[in-house]
């Protein structure tokens, strides 16, 4: 199954909300979106408020939209398709 970095903004939110989402866009997938995994995601903040950089199985990118249309309460920057994995101990020498 192919693997995407999905690019989410929040907005200005608090850490209840961002909670709630999360639960939300498990249940979406639970129950909607079987094909849909979520691998995990880093959260970061700046001025403009929150954005998240999740990964995620998925069978297209579109399924991943209308994953995220279902969850709401975000917008979808940007959606990558992942190439490969790589960590610092790929690269010896």
């Amino acid at each position: 199954m192919p693997r995407y970095l999905i690019e989410r903004d929040y907005g200005q939110v608090e850490e209840e909300a961002m909670q709630n989402i999360g639960l939300r866009t498990k249940h979406v997938a639970d129950e909607h979106c079987p094909d849909v995994a979520w691998e995990h995601s880093h959260v970061v903040s700046d001025e403009s408020g929150i954005k998240s950089f999740c990964v995620y199985g998925a069978p297209s990118e579109e399924r991943l939209r209308q994953h995220g249309d279902m969850v709401g309460q975000h917008t979808i920057v940007r959606i990558y398709e992942i190439a490969g994995d790589v960590t610092p101990a790929d690269f010896t020498g």
